[in-house]
């Protein structure tokens, strides 16, 4: 092997080792991508990489990609529906036909199924806009559906606290519980999905220690954290229906507390009937 050769290797191996230094909680996984040839490998790496985010190296030989993600702010497969909607099926997801069928002739590979990622969804950091302006109605479903039950539990738990019933705060809890086990992040929009990998955790062991605890001064001082991570997480999702942001001053121990409501009379959770309308609505989300 020529000097040249090693020289160009090294550089290209330093180029390709600094890039990944710059991706933070780094996490690699190897998945099969279809496609055929040399202008497919620099179509897949380019729709796969995003500085500091996330960098893919596709084989054109093996049809393996290696795509190594920040693991806290995207996931594998937001990459991979990016890669998707540039023409490339995947193991996750399969392009939509007319962008596989825009691909030059030497890049279409043999297809496995037909049925396609919808083709404007939000991926991996970036919204994609096509000629295509309906979403897939089984995919928005999804994202609706599992959302939604995240949410009217909470609603139906806050409800609970006002009332001081315990039992029933309880079990809205493990139904909130549930719904948040059902949550498949990769259905979500890449906005919500970032601020769920943010806020999964703590939403659960909140709901969990409500669910376990039936003492309704235990539960109320979960549903304060409970309460804030939610508000991050129902103030990307932007519900159908006005959702009210309120603030009782006397709550955790004079330090005050938020929670949210679809209604805007206050009803406070904190108290229930010793103080049911101390406190005032602090912000209004809507789409």
């Amino acid at each position: 092997m020529s000097k040249a050769i090693i020289i160009l290797s090294m550089v290209s191996w330093l180029s390709t080792t600094a890039s990944y230094a710059q991706i933070k909680n780094a996490k690699t996984e190897t998945i099969k991508v279809y496609g055929n040839c040399g202008m497919c490998e620099t179509n897949i790496e380019n729709a796969g990489s995003k500085s500091k985010l996330y960098k893919t190296d596709w084989n054109v030989d093996t049809k393996m990609a290696s795509i190594t993600y920040d693991s806290k702010r995207t996931t594998s497969d937001a990459v991979l529906k990016s890669i998707a909607l540039s023409g490339y099926d995947n193991a996750s997801f399969l392009a939509p036909d007319d962008t596989y069928s825009n691909l030059p002739a030497c890049c279409k590979y043999d297809r496995v199924s037909k049925i396609a990622v919808a083709s404007n969804n939000t991926i991996a950091g970036n919204a994609v806009h096509t000629g295509h302006e309906q979403e897939n109605s089984i995919t928005k479903n999804q994202e609706i559906s599992q959302l939604k039950a995240v949410f009217d539990n909470y609603f139906a738990l806050k409800d609970a606290l006002v009332k001081t019933d315990g039992n029933t705060a309880s079990a809205s809890a493990a139904a909130l519980l549930i719904a948040l086990e059902k949550i498949e992040m990769d259905k979500l929009k890449m906005n919500e999905h970032t601020i769920w990998m943010k806020v999964e955790k703590a939403l659960k062991a909140d709901a969990q220690h409500i669910k376990e605890n039936k003492t309704t001064e235990h539960q109320r001082e979960h549903f304060i954290s409970l309460s804030k991570n939610m508000y991050e997480l129902i103030k990307e999702a932007k519900p159908a229906e006005t959702v009210y942001y309120q603030h009782c001053p006397m709550a955790n121990d004079g330090k005050g507390a938020n929670w949210l409501s679809k209604e805007s009379v206050i009803k406070n959770p904190y108290y229930g009937n010793q103080m049911l309308s101390c406190g005032k609505v602090v912000e209004t989300i809507k789409q």
